[in-house]
């Protein structure tokens, strides 16, 4: 599969694209990002967009692609809902229909989160929106559409785009995935994931944590 990633200047796109190099499900990968990623892993090359509103000015290079794993997003911390949803809601839409146009038979993987609102009128903004987004999508004409909410995730081994809160609580995980396993993944159980939703399709398309490392275990 050739794939596009997005968000890998930060830590989830940066491990799904580590997922994808070293993946033989995965042939080429392009990374759509606003900034340099840096030295570029094997079977990788980089796109450098630094407006994904103006993304159609791009279209040209992002053709031919078998899916793409949206993985880029902001905090809604500090943030209005109406610039929370310009930020997400109409950013990631305006993305996905430039794409759809010039990959129509693609599988698009949305990255959203744990407790994401369906429903989009719940009492939390940034769940209302994500899920808004969300059930948007589905409506945007892509072969198949797939999204994930992940909860507490360990980075790949190599990753250096980890937010700053990690180092302070990341010593957690192995406790976690004891005591509250259906909240927290790897992010090699996440990449691994989206491929095999974009290789072979998968019963839901809503995928909570416990349905993301079901897909994405080795058996």
């Amino acid at each position: 599969m050739k794939v596009i990633v997005t968000g890998a200047t930060g830590m989830v796109g940066e491990g799904v694209m580590l997922e994808c190099v070293e993946n033989p499900a995965v042939s080429e990968i392009l990374l759509v990002s606003r900034k340099p990623y840096g030295a570029l892993p094997p079977k990788v090359r980089e796109l450098i967009v630094p407006d994904f509103m103006e993304v159609e000015s791009a279209a040209g290079q992002l053709g031919g692609y078998d899916a793409c794993f949206f993985c880029a997003g902001v905090s809604s911390v500090g943030k209005s809902e109406a610039e929370y949803a310009r930020l997400t809601y109409d950013l990631t839409l305006h993305f996905a229909q430039t794409l759809v146009k010039v990959n129509p038979g693609m599988v698009f993987v949305y990255v959203s989160g744990a407790e994401t609102d369906s429903t989009e009128k719940g009492g939390t903004m940034w769940a209302r929106v994500k899920g808004r987004t969300e059930n948007a999508l589905t409506r945007v004409g892509f072969r198949a559409v797939y999204n994930f909410r992940p909860g507490f995730m360990k980075p790949m081994p190599g990753q250096k785009n980890l937010p700053g809160w990690y180092g302070w609580i990341g010593w957690m995980y192995p406790m976690l995935r004891v005591v509250t396993p259906n909240y927290v993944s790897t992010l090699e159980d996440v990449g691994r994931a989206m491929i095999r939703c974009a290789a072979e399709g998968y019963p839901k398309t809503v995928l909570e944590v416990r349905d993301i490392n079901g897909a994405g275990s080795r058996e």
